[in-house]
């Protein structure tokens, strides 16, 4: 069964938690449409801008939207159906209480969720260890004793489990090692892909936004300051935020052109 159509919007956002770090962004996030990248510098506002579309802030100016509901304000059991439709994963990890908790009781526990909100499927627990290349070994492992890179994975195996319309991914990575990095990248978008999620990817990582996305807006001055394949914007950077991203991963660019 399709994903309903559903379009996670934002309109002229103002957004931060004492000041308008983001002002006036406008983004769509629709199932089926290509992944979205988001760099940018450092207290550029990519974290207040995924923070407001998430509805983990009130925005302080424009709207969030989901499918024409106002995210901030949803309630009961619309919340519960946008927890389990917009799925985030952080940089942080496993969004989990109880760290003596394994793997496979939390991915089983996100499935039994997916099915409470008419989102099951014939996925396993050991569909999504080998998604994201966690062994048997690890099904037992008590979340505290799994590394910042196998949390990583285990918190995207997790987002995954409740076949999601839209991903927001916060530096998903980061702790994963680079060698094993463009392989979950790999199965990632072929997921996407294939099941129409819409991604919206915010890192550091060039060269991952470069294998995910294939349009990227640059985050600066609390707006998008350029956009287009990632590609063409390291080709000629105008804005000096651009420029600054280009300077500080030569080896990027260079993979690049």
């Amino acid at each position: 069964m399709p994903h309903p159509q559903t379009t996670l919007s934002a309109r002229d956002l103002w957004a931060g938690e004492s000041s308008d770090v983001v002002r006036g962004v406008s983004l769509d996030l629709t199932p089926g449409q290509s992944p979205v990248g988001l760099i940018g510098p450092m207290g550029s506002g990519k974290s207040s801008l995924l923070f407001a579309m998430l509805g983990l802030t009130k925005p302080r100016g424009g709207t969030v939207t989901w499918g024409g509901s106002t995210v901030h304000r949803l309630r009961g059991s619309r919340k519960k159906q946008f927890g389990a439709a917009v799925r985030r994963v952080s940089q942080n990890g496993i969004p989990v209480a109880d760290r003596r908790s394994t793997a496979s009781r939390e991915l089983t526990r996100a499935l039994t969720t997916a099915r409470r909100t008419g989102r099951s499927s014939s996925t396993t627990v050991e569909d999504l260890m080998d998604l994201v290349l966690l062994g048997p070994q690890h099904d037992s492992r008590p979340i505290s004793t799994l590394s910042g890179g196998e949390q990583q994975r285990l918190a995207l195996a997790l987002a995954l489990a409740t076949r999601p319309e839209i991903l927001v991914l916060d530096e998903p990575l980061s702790a994963v090692d680079p060698a094993m990095r463009g392989e979950i990248a790999r199965l990632l978008s072929s997921v996407v892909e294939d099941d129409g999620i819409a991604v919206l990817l915010a890192t550091h990582d060039l060269e991952l936004v470069e294998r995910l996305c294939p349009t990227v807006h640059v985050l600066a001055d609390g707006t998008f300051v350029a956009s287009g394949s990632m590609r063409d914007i390291l080709a000629a950077p105008e804005h000096p935020a651009v420029r600054d991203l280009a300077e500080a991963a030569p080896r990027a660019v260079q993979r690049f052109r």
